[in-house]
């Protein structure tokens, strides 16, 4: 075999810099996977809210002759709660995983949801700030149910957290459309 079939066979030697680089890349691509256990922790939370959820329906229905109107409504307003902010965790979990983590196979799925086909991180703030919102809601809408064992003070701070909650989402809304014109005017352009 002559030098210069050995130099043919052989791959073209990388500068030690480049296979440096090369790893380091390659590294901070597959640290994305460290996200996995934190979203199979929000799942067992999930479990968690389950268990609640079931706690205080038993609650509801076993005590409901003992109930005035307004327990009734502040337990199912709990409820209501505890679906939202599980709603919420789904929302974390599966858009999460499907951003930063891996694509979820789902495509040919009946059950897969309609807002999953379109996730991105715009998307998915814009969803969990309205999700927020719903959240904060419900809790304002205990507190003033509720209101004659709660001082003013608190309901007020309540009141302007739940403003501050709505003015994000339609900060994040808007940003988001405008996001959306600019990646439809430079999509028109190159085209």
């Amino acid at each position: 075999m002559t030098t210069t079939e050995n130099n043919a066979a052989a791959p073209p030697a990388q500068p030690p810099f480049q296979s440096f680089t090369g790893f380091i890349g390659s590294a901070i691509f597959i640290s994305r996977w460290l996200q996995a256990p934190l979203y199979l922790g929000l799942i067992v939370a999930q479990v968690v809210y389950v268990i609640v959820f079931w706690k205080e329906l038993i609650h509801l229905v076993k005590d409901f002759n003992h109930l005035n109107e307004a327990a009734v409504m502040l337990i199912v307003l709990g409820l209501v709660d505890v679906v939202m902010i599980a709603n919420l965790l789904i929302m974390v979990i599966i858009g999460g995983y499907e951003t930063f983590v891996s694509r979820i196979r789902m495509d040919s799925h009946p059950d897969k949801p309609e807002w999953l086909s379109h996730v991105n991180p715009n998307v998915l703030k814009v969803k969990l700030a309205m999700s927020i919102i719903g959240i904060s809601s419900i809790h304002l809408l205990k507190s003033f149910i509720n209101a004659d064992n709660l001082e003013p003070e608190t309901l007020k701070w309540q009141t302007i957290i739940h403003m501050a909650f709505i003015a994000s989402a339609i900060g994040l809304a808007y940003v988001d459309w405008i996001s959306a014109k600019v990646a439809a005017i430079n999509h028109a352009d190159a085209h």
